[in-house]
């Protein structure tokens, strides 16, 4: 008997031993998923803010004409407004022929050549505060606009909302293909190793000629929920004004002169 006993009790000691030792792979797994989660958290905590937000407009707040297909970086479109600060929303669809030369940056998204230096000195600082910024998205075509539009219809639809609410609700979230920055090449969003990359962006993105698109605050005027990713390029001097005043691009394109844009600028 006591033979048994001491033999089961080395068999105890040796699962508790085993039980104790640390796994590492398992823990480099977890950790990468912790971090991975960030956006889809961060997202999660804005929708549950979404009743308390003001009803949209059915009107659109302001109609600013976007750029001509194959615009350069001097060129205006027929309402002067620059290529950089065309006004792209739920009631201002890209034009059909708008084109745009692509470039890719690390990561392997791709933007609009013409803000690669700006974005590239801003992810650059960013780096140097040791905050890991990572572009996660960047330009998308027309098809992946329309994937992520329906996928975020149905995880709705998944949730038991009905086939006009989940559409109401999705479209906070991703818009409606042909309606999206992203489709322009002058929208970014961005993670980071930590929070502290999108408190540092919001303070420092205007900078480089970014500005923090879409507030939870401006939801009402953007007809987007609020995004603390995402960053879109309009020029360093908009870009200052915008931040200073603490207004949307929206606001900003309805109080310029109607004799049309004067910039000292052609960044």
């Amino acid at each position: 008997m006591m033979e048994e006993r001491d033999h089961n009790m080395a068999r105890r000691g040796r699962r508790s031993s085993a039980a104790g030792r640390p796994i590492p792979l398992l823990r480099i797994v977890l950790i990468a998923l912790c971090i991975g989660a960030v956006y889809w958290v961060l997202q999660g905590a804005f929708q549950l803010g979404l009743s308390h937000e003001k009803p949209l407009p059915d009107d659109p707040v302001t109609v600013i004409g976007t750029p001509q297909s194959g615009a350069d970086a001097t060129e205006t479109s027929d309402t002067d407004v620059p290529w950089y600060l065309a006004l792209v929303n739920r009631w201002n669809p890209i034009p059909e022929d708008y084109a745009v030369d692509l470039v890719e940056v690390p990561g392997g998204e791709k933007v609009d050549q013409r803000i690669y230096d700006p974005l590239m000195e801003m992810l650059a600082a960013a780096e140097a505060e040791e905050l890991g910024p990572i572009v996660v998205s960047g330009f998308r075509t027309e098809e992946k606009q329309q994937s992520l539009y329906n996928d975020k219809i149905r995880e709705y639809r998944q949730q038991g909302y009905s086939q006009e609410e989940a559409v109401e609700l999705a479209e906070q979230w991703v818009a409606k293909p042909g309606t999206s920055e992203h489709q322009l090449g002058l929208a970014v969003d961005i993670n980071g190793a930590v929070y502290d990359i999108y408190l540092w962006l919001e303070e420092n993105s205007w900078k480089y000629g970014f500005i923090f698109r879409y507030p939870a605050y401006k939801t009402d005027l953007t007809g987007v929920a609020g995004e603390v990713w995402h960053y879109r390029y309009v020029g360093k001097e908009a870009a200052q004004e915008i931040y200073e005043q603490g207004i949307c691009l929206e606001e900003y394109l309805e109080n310029l002169p109607e004799d049309g844009v004067s910039w000292a600028e052609t960044d």
